[in-house]
């Protein structure tokens, strides 16, 4: 029999391929180098590439279809459980055969360089956030060791560090001091590498129709929207908006059986970036929210809805559940082709 599907296992030096016949079994096995296996596929006869979805993963799809071949990325949470016996290259390949044959296993779209550049610059600017975080801690630190305190605020400790730095009536060894001036200017160029990124980041938002339309939805802004373009790609790919928020790690995690229904806290998967951007732009909304009724003005329905769910369930869930309607509303849009509309309210089909 001649093999129409491969099942590779990815890595950095040593890739393991397993071809298979129509009936799912394996005729020829490779281990191959990492520059021969760019060569492996060349010659063959379009073939159906099987591969989980991890790194590299999105590279070596692209190259594989450049060649004529049908590829098909599986997410590795769903692969594992196929796998039998020990942990092994050759026992991980035998389970990617055996979750393709399982029709439910949705397959992940292949991005496209952009959106892995999206994406890229995303983390990078996470890197030096967190970077700025260590070091505006680090500083605090220091000058607490010798009686000087900081404000709270990440935006006055240049200014303070700087005054500290500037005052001789302080204990500050000179050694120290010239220490921090160069803290201080990695601060102002972690920041100013941060901007750059978010220039970049809108100038992708300026060309892209979608982000533009993401962004006019509460809550939801220049990095949400990208973010969210980078990651999920088109909408359209989900059945329904209850689909995309549990791609997204926003639905409970259900341990049910027979007549008991047991819903518990969220079940965070996917993206964590991305949910972690959608919960923080619903706190932002609901802020917007609580303003606005104690200043008497008029609320739209959905702001209504989810100030109700903060009285009565708290803030943190409440966050979550309107995180939840915004991803929700997010799919509607694209599926419908409408804009944003906060007077909208949804109804539930009449059973016939």
């Amino acid at each position: 029999m001649h093999a129409i599907t491969v099942a590779i296992d990815l890595a950095k030096d040593v890739f393991e391929l397993a071809f298979a016949d129509e009936r799912g079994q394996v005729v020829e096995r490779k281990r191959l180098s990492r520059r021969t296996f760019a060569r492996a596929l060349e010659q063959r006869p379009p073939l159906r590439v099987l591969m989980e979805a991890c790194g590299s993963a999105h590279y070596w799809a692209r190259r594989f279809q450049g060649q004529g071949h049908a590829v098909r990325l599986l997410p590795a949470r769903d692969v594992r459980p196929y796998v039998r016996g020990n942990k092994t290259d050759r026992n991980d390949v035998a389970g990617i055969l055996e979750a393709d044959r399982c029709g439910d296993i949705a397959g992940v779209p292949v991005k496209t360089p952009e959106q892995q550049g999206i994406q890229a610059l995303h983390r990078l600017r996470e890197h030096l956030k967190a970077e700025r975080t260590a070091t505006i801690n680090l500083l605090r630190g220091v000058l607490r060791e010798f009686g000087l305190t900081i404000p709270a605020g990440a935006l006055k400790v240049p200014a303070a560090v700087r005054d500290a730095l500037e005052d001789g009536d302080n204990e500050l060894p000179m050694s120290l001091r010239y220490s921090l001036d160069e803290q201080l200017q990695r601060l102002a160029q972690m920041q100013g590498n941060m901007a750059a990124i978010e220039q970049r980041l809108d100038e992708f938002a300026t060309r892209d129709a979608a982000v533009q339309r993401y962004r006019r939805v509460p809550g939801v802004g220049l990095l949400t929207a990208t973010a969210l373009r980078a990651s999920a790609g088109d909408l359209s790919r989900f059945r329904n908006g209850r689909q995309f928020a549990a791609w997204l790690g926003l639905t409970p995690r259900e341990h049910s059986s027979g007549q008991q229904r047991r819903l518990g806290g969220m079940t965070k998967r996917g993206d964590v970036h991305l949910r972690t951007l959608l919960v923080h732009g619903a706190r932002a909304v609901l802020q917007a929210a609580r303003l606005k009724q104690r200043r008497g003005q008029a609320l739209d329905p959905l702001q209504a809805w989810a100030l109700k769910v903060q009285d009565t369930r708290g803030h943190n869930k409440a966050a979550c559940a309107l995180a939840n309607k915004l991803a929700r509303r997010l799919w509607a849009m694209e599926h419908h082709g409408r804009a944003f509309d906060p007077q909208h309210v949804s109804q539930r089909p009449i059973a016939r």
